[in-house]
């Protein structure tokens, strides 16, 4: 208890408080702690010179003053820019086209060494300005129509190919929009127009040419009922048709003779035909 009593003591507790506090304040000042979050990576330099480490995601302690920690984010991003280029036959086109990509995580000190943090405007935009114009030349105005997902793969292939010098990794690229000049664009909604024009007038032969075919056979089907009707009719039939005629015209007679003079008796022709008499 006397110790603690002693103003000697007391003094030197005073100093070791006042040493800690002033510690924690200077190790505050300077620093030391680095958290890198999810989807980043810290670049270490040493005065300014980049090293090889990389520091992953998590607490991570750095030598004050000497070292510095730049984060670059390595997760999927997008860029996305405007394009105008040339198709194979001389028509101007305009696009919007869109690049996911990320940056390789153990090389990101290597990129912010040769490119730095606008890596974007540096290198990914002009590649994708060029790819697009080296492509769209090789390809007509309507093979670029037709043929979109085509040129949309063979635009990501040759990114990937340019850009992985750089340590860039393409995940996707799309086309968003494409257009041509307003004088191209008529003229296709023209040759549309005229495509349709022209199937419907050949539709509308084909069913004018079927519908005369069936009256043809129909027409054929008909003759050749007649012909086979006029086969049939003998001297027999007509002869029969006549007494069948004749019976219908007796089951209707009251018993009474027409009060007309002049003309044949009604069931003349009858009665002779079956051998009796008046």
């Amino acid at each position: 208890m006397a110790t603690y009593n002693n103003p000697t003591f007391t003094v030197k507790l005073m100093k070791w408080v006042g040493a800690a506090v002033i510690g924690l304040i200077l190790i505050l000042m300077l620093n030391p702690f680095v958290i890198v979050g999810p989807g980043e990576r810290g670049v270490v330099l040493n005065f300014g010179a980049v090293q090889p480490q990389v520091l992953g995601e998590g607490l991570h302690l750095r030598v004050p003053i000497m070292q510095t920690v730049v984060i670059i984010d390595v997760k999927v991003q997008k860029a996305q820019t405007e394009a105008d280029a040339a198709s194979k036959d001389l028509q101007d086109t305009h696009s919007t086209i869109a690049l996911n990509y990320h940056i390789q995580p153990d090389s990101a000190h290597l990129v912010y060494q040769q490119i730095g943090l606008d890596f974007a405007d540096r290198v990914i935009a002009p590649a994708m300005q060029e790819v697009l114009k080296g492509v769209t030349a090789k390809y007509t105005a309507m093979e670029l129509i037709t043929q979109r997902e085509k040129i949309r793969n063979e635009v990501r292939e040759l990114l990937h190919t340019r850009l992985s010098q750089y340590h860039i990794v393409v995940d996707d690229f799309s086309i968003v929009n494409f257009s041509f000049s307003a004088q191209f664009s008529q003229a296709i909604e023209a040759k549309q127009t005229a495509e349709q024009l022209a199937f419907k007038a050949q539709r509308d032969l084909e069913r004018i040419k079927i519908e005369a075919e069936q009256k043809v056979a129909q027409a054929k089907a008909e003759a050749e009922a007649l012909r086979l009707q006029k086969q049939e009719v003998t001297d027999q039939l007509v002869a029969l048709r006549q007494i069948e005629v004749q019976q219908k015209a007796i089951d209707k007679w009251d018993g009474r003779l027409p009060q007309v003079t002049g003309g044949a008796v009604p069931f003349l022709d009858v009665l002779q035909a079956g051998g009796g008499k008046p």
